[in-house]
């Protein structure tokens, strides 16, 4: 069952999106034409990541500077090392959603 997380014109380019769902905080990103949603939590710490520095297909945590890569959710910078929950997004009627189960 998919899940609505916002409207695809609520996302910009060079902002991700915070969205809560059901007690889950989301990231928001659109990088080109593709829309990628990711946990808002950094792994390595309290950071989120909607409040991060975007730089291409990276996103880097405010909290340690760690960076991640947004498609596969793999860490690229230390400090992280554990990748982040990714989900496969879905622009259906122009809205962005995800399967939470997935």
């Amino acid at each position: 069952m998919l899940t609505v997380l916002c409207r695809r014109d609520e996302v910009s380019a060079d902002t991700p999106l915070r969205v809560e769902r059901d007690g889950m905080a989301y990231a928001v990103f659109v990088i080109g034409d593709g829309y990628y949603v990711t946990q808002d939590e950094c792994t390595h710490g309290p950071g989120l990541l909607s409040e991060g520095y975007l730089d291409g297909e990276e996103i880097e945590c405010p909290f340690h500077q760690g960076r991640f890569h947004i498609p596969s959710g793999q860490p690229v910078a230390p400090p992280c090392t554990e990748a982040l929950r990714v989900w496969s997004a879905q622009v259906i009627d122009g809205r962005v959603c995800i399967d939470p189960s997935q």
